[in-house]
């Protein structure tokens, strides 16, 4: 395994489908994916729960029970790391419900142009910018979690639909749903 010892090196997909296999085999092998993965995961929790030990104890969950099931994990032909955002959702749900708190959403400028964009591709006022919050309580966790994917974390359809466990067509038309509800909320605001 001297060639995973390199975490600067540049894998293609069926090179990491090699190292999964391998990683089912010998947990050892786990390491690369741990390395690769581990901050993105890390910071998608974080933006979520807003503090650094809740996130880092999630994120240890999160490739402590990948590890433990990697021998479930199938190919699909996307990468490992939809599988990973799968239970990270799915543990966040958890924290949120055991510790009743409410869920936070992190939106970065460039995030906001895109959704934004979506919506209004005529006119991006600062009015509606600063009324996103106020349209995002109006969602439910399902709807939310799909803007989060598509607009904040800028996943594929296809991506989304793997994390999700649905059809791609499902999750467009989902998303187009919502960008129409989202509107509709932003112009009874103003």
């Amino acid at each position: 395994m001297n060639h995973l010892k390199s975490t600067g090196a540049v894998v293609e997909s069926g090179e990491e489908e090699r190292i999964i296999e391998e990683a089912k085999k010998d947990p050892r092998c786990f390491k690369w994916l741990y390395e690769k993965y581990f901050k993105r995961i890390f910071l998608f929790i974080y933006h979520k729960v807003e503090n650094k030990n809740e996130a880092s104890d999630l994120t240890s969950q999160v490739f402590l029970k990948a590890m433990q099931r990697l021998h479930q994990y199938q190919s699909r032909g996307l990468p490992f790391s939809s599988w990973l955002y799968r239970i990270a959702i799915n543990e966040c749900v958890d924290f949120f419900r055991k510790n009743k708190r409410s869920k936070v959403v992190y939106v970065e400028e460039t995030s906001f142009r895109n959704l934004f964009e979506e919506m209004f591709p005529e006119d991006i006022s600062e009015e509606l910018e600063k009324k996103l919050h106020l349209v995002l309580k109006e969602l439910n966790d399902a709807e939310l979690q799909i803007i989060e994917l598509r607009f904040f974390e800028s996943m594929s359809f296809k991506m989304i639909a793997e994390i999700l466990e649905t059809s791609e067509n499902n999750v467009k038309a989902k998303t187009y749903r919502l960008l129409e509800k989202m509107r509709k909320i932003f112009l009874k605001l103003l």
